[in-house]
Parts: structure tokens; sequence; C-alpha cells
């Protein structure tokens, strides 16, 4: 039994994928999909598939992933998925994200240690010598942040 291929004009695509048309017209052009056809009067027709690609393109993306990244591990039609591309792309991103989880984690500290020391100034203080002395602190903590760095290594 041979399927139906239901073929939508883009309009009807980007009610169902919550799109502007301008979009995917702009993922068509980078590659990512592909009209089924285009009709003399210059309407593009795409296929149910379209659909579900542009779900997987936008969450890829507020995943993180770049289109670049996106191109890489879409399959090509034909071909299917390539199984330990995929796998290798998606733990590659996780990695990635860890890193940025890290080195989000030091900036969040070092702006409390910054909050901190400017809320604890001592009476009397002057800013210019309370905002020497938090320097001086942040120095201090990055120092010691790369000596507990290497010694994990």
């Amino acid at each position: 039994m041979q399927l139906q291929r239901c073929c939508m004009r883009i309009g009807e695509l980007a009610k169902l994928t919550g799109l502007a048309p301008s979009r995917i017209r702009f993922y068509e052009a980078s590659g990512l999909i592909s009209s089924v056809e285009r009709k003399a009067n210059g309407y593009r027709d795409y296929d149910a598939d379209a659909v579900w690609v542009l779900e997987m393109i936008t969450n890829a993306q507020a995943a993180g992933f770049s289109l670049e990244e996106i191109r890489r591990l879409l399959p090509a039609k034909a071909k299917g998925w390539q199984h330990d591309e995929l796998l290798g792309g998606l733990r590659r991103k996780v990695e990635e994200i860890e890193r940025l989880q890290e080195r989000l984690a030091r900036n969040k500290a070092q702006l409390l240690l910054v909050i901190e020391g400017i809320e604890s100034k001592p009476e009397g203080m002057q800013c210019v010598d309370n905002s020497q002395r938090v320097l001086e602190r942040l120095r201090e903590e990055m120092v010691q942040e790369k000596a507990r760095r290497g010694a994990d290594l």
C-alpha cells in the first residue's frame, strides 16, 4: 500500500509550525528543508515531512544547535538518520552545554562576590577604596579558582 503524500503551501505550513513564511523560506534557502516542487505560478508545495523537519530545526535551535550543526545532523532524505553521527553530535552539544554551565557558574560566583563586596563596604570607606578592595578579592578568588582547576586535572 502506497502512502499518500499530502502537499501544502507555505501558508499552511506556517500555520502548522507557527513559523513565519519568511523563516521557512530561509530554511529552504539554507538547504535545511526542500519544497516538493515549484508550480508554474511560483508557489512552493511542501510534503508532510516538512512539518516535523521544521519542528526538529526549531527544537534543535532552542537547545543551542547552530544551523550548520543542524544541517550535519538532519538525515538526507534518501539515507535516513546517521546513527553514530547523530549520537556524536548530541553528545558534543551536551559537553558544550556542560562547559557553558561551568563558565556561567563561575561568572555568577564572581558577580555574587562583587555584590557582597559592595554591600559589605566598611563604614566610612570611600567607594574608590572599596572598589580596590573588591577587585583585590576578585583577583585572589581567580587565582584560587585556577589553582583548584589545575589540581583537578
